[in-house]
């Protein structure tokens, strides 16, 4: 049974779906791609608190990577591009050329810019971490400014290298 809860963030309200015991959908208010709203089930406010545990930890920077049981739903593609995001470490970026070359399709670039955008559980899967070539800020579902604020408070949450 699909349901689903909203949690307040520094980012804004972030709509939790559940199917079951995993996340299937964490979305930002007003993200490109957002799905309709009957999509989400039900509210209740009961389910995932694993889910808001861990976000609280990561916006108080006291969580690197979130360990969830996750039940996303796309094509076999974008499930592998969502996969490799998983390996871009906290505090990290990666440039879309890169995230490319990591599924093995150096020149779908685009094609993995469109699976990183249609992310169904943002920050969870860290699509923000993606950049341009020149590693700018490009392409966020949330907006750049998420993207940045995301960003800034990983580097903020690690040690000097």
């Amino acid at each position: 049974m699909i349901s689903h809860t909203v949690v307040d963030s520094p980012v804004g309200p972030l709509t939790l779906v559940a199917d079951g015991q995993a996340l299937c959908g964490l979305y930002l208010s007003g993200q490109r791609h957002l799905p309709a709203a009957v999509a989400f089930g039900m509210r209740d406010d009961t389910v995932l608190p694993a889910v808001r545990e861990q976000l609280t930890a990561y916006f108080a920077r006291s969580l690197e990577e979130f360990d969830l049981p996750l039940a996303t739903r796309g094509t076999p593609f974008q499930a592998h591009v969502w996969q490799a995001l998983r390996a871009v470490p906290y505090g990290s970026t990666c440039t879309y050329t890169e995230l490319a070359a990591a599924v093995g399709r150096p020149t779908a670039v685009r094609a993995v810019g469109a699976a990183n955008g249609r992310n169904p559980v943002c920050i969870v899967v860290p699509c923000h971490r993606v950049v341009g070539v020149d590693r700018t800020l490009t392409g966020y579902a949330g907006g750049l400014e998420r993207k940045r604020f995301l960003l800034d408070l990983e580097l903020a949450g690690t040690p000097p290298r």
